[in-house]
């Protein structure tokens, strides 16, 4: 008997199979078309994409929330550049808080993850102590810190005194207001110490223990094992750490705000005392939110994305000489 092939589903009369092209499309779209209704897509473009662009826009306009934006060009810009006299001082600031305030929360992280994964009695009691500061609401640890700082009835200074010590003004002072902030952000690090800390316990316990078969001493194994196994781990706490320290807002807003007992300066300007608190995204909250100049806010805020994307891609393509990518099971 000769066997015949049986189509499995019967053709219509007078239908031609599609072409291959045509039906390749129609996939293209309907994949297309499921992720543009995805619950992510419409999330990306609804709180990021369009704030995004309407930001972008605005900076060319003169708008001041009442009335319709008006096409101004690059007059916002140019008076970045020329006429604003306190924008120089929140970039100096701003400086600062990448330069010191930002190396000071990174060491201090990365030391206190050292010290917990080597430690072997009382780890959970210290690993509790260091992270609790980081679930303290911002605002209430900057006027918990205010507090205690105080020059004349905290307890900081009480106890500096009673020890022989004239204690610093802090808060009050210029020059000690951005190193009492340090001593804030690295006490609330709790998040980036547990990051190392995790990283830590993961290294490979037989890389130790080849260093050791080679002599190796407790510093030349932290450089040679320990940071390039979790180099990785470094360069994404550098990373947001530089983003967060550019968005630094919250305690210098309630430092500026109560740091001289709550009263009003009287030209309305953020960052008492005498500037010293006045970041960059402070000046920017004054402008849009003081006195109303959301154009010339909207401009800020374009440029504080651009240097935020321009310094984490700058560090993120100077870490291919010293990311290292290893495997191995952790302790």
């Amino acid at each position: 008997m000769q066997d015949t092939a049986v189509a499995p589903y019967p053709a219509r009369a007078g239908a031609r199979p599609r072409p291959a092209p045509r039906r390749a499309a129609d996939r293209r779209r309907r994949r297309l078309l499921a992720l543009l209704l995805a619950p992510w897509a419409i999330g990306v473009v609804v709180f990021f994409g369009y704030p995004l662009v309407s930001i972008g826009y605005l900076s060319f306009t003169h708008y001041d929330l009442l009335s319709a934006p008006r096409w101004i060009g690059l007059a916002n810009y140019a008076y970045m550049l020329r006429g604003d006299q306190q924008l120089g001082q929140a970039v100096r600031n701003t400086l600062w808080v990448l330069l010191i305030l930002v190396p000071c929360q990174v060491l201090f992280s990365f030391g206190i993850g050292l010290l917990l994964s080597r430690a072997r009695r009382g780890v959970g009691l210290l690993r509790t102590v260091f992270y609790l500061p980081s679930l303290t609401p911002l605002v209430a640890a900057a006027m918990g810190f205010l507090y205690v700082f105080n020059p004349g009835t905290g307890p900081v200074n009480q106890v500096l005194a009673a020890l022989g010590v004239t204690g610093p003004p802090w808060y009050t002072s210029p020059g000690w207001a951005k190193p009492s902030l340090t001593v804030l952000a690295v006490w609330g690090s709790g998040n980036l110490i547990v990051i190392f800390l995790a990283a830590l316990l993961q290294v490979p316990r037989d890389l130790y223990e080849a260093a050791d078969l080679d002599g190796a001493g407790p510093l030349s194994k932290l450089r040679h094992v320990t940071l390039p196994v979790i180099s990785p781990v470094v360069l994404f706490a550098v990373v947001t750490t530089v983003i967060d320290g550019l968005q630094y807002f919250d305690q210098a807003y309630v430092v500026s705000s109560l740091g001289n007992g709550g009263a009003k300066l009287d030209d309305g300007v953020l960052g008492y005392p005498e500037g010293s608190t006045l970041f960059f995204p402070l000046w920017l909250y004054q402008q849009g939110f003081r006195y109303f100049n959301m154009g010339y806010a909207s401009a800020l805020a374009v440029v504080m994305l651009v240097v935020a994307l321009g310094i984490s891609s700058a560090i993120l393509l100077r870490s291919r000489s010293f990311v290292h990518q290893t495997g191995g099971t952790g302790r």
